[in-house]
């Protein structure tokens, strides 16, 4: 064997092994690579008790309970399913009934999720593109985008 075969063959064998541990990683993670689970998404899926995930959608009108000691309430639904989350802390400042929101946490024995961190949207037209895709797989799009006075600035859905 030649000098330029064995280089080569040194070339493709490493190459092959490079590719078999990417997919291996992908194949290992593709249930992690998602953003966040709606909670449609969840019940097809059945995510275990104790497994942290990101759960996203609306809250829902009328869901949100003080329970005190800074325990807070509230469900998080696509219009199709409906996740009741519990989280103790502060909520940000843009959290409102009818908004977006992404909880962290996970579920407990009780299928009830509780979140160790909550994100709210980032402004007033602002809409995740996966809560979007998640209403309009459900029914209940309203529009295209974000239908503000000035919505051609945010675009469809994207940061300004």
């Amino acid at each position: 064997m030649t000098r330029k075969q064995r280089r080569a063959t040194f070339i493709a064998v490493s190459l092959g092994i490079l590719g078999l541990a990417v997919g291996l990683m992908l194949f290992a993670m593709r249930d992690n690579i998602v953003f966040f689970y709606s909670p449609s998404d969840v019940v097809e899926r059945g995510v275990e008790p104790g497994q942290r995930i990101r759960l996203g959608g609306l809250v829902e009108q009328g869901s949100l309970e003080d329970l005190g000691d800074a325990r807070l309430r509230f469900n998080v639904t696509d219009f199709v399913e409906t996740v009741t989350v519990t989280y103790r802390g502060v909520l940000p400042d843009l959290f409102r009934e009818g908004q977006g929101v992404v909880t962290e946490g996970s579920f407990g024995e009780d299928g009830n999720f509780t979140a160790t961190n909550v994100l709210a949207k980032h402004d007033e037209y602002y809409m995740p593109p996966e809560v979007a895709d998640a209403l309009k797989r459900s029914g209940q799009w309203q529009g295209e985008g974000a239908e503000a006075p000035h919505s051609e600035t945010y675009g469809q859905g994207a940061y300004p």
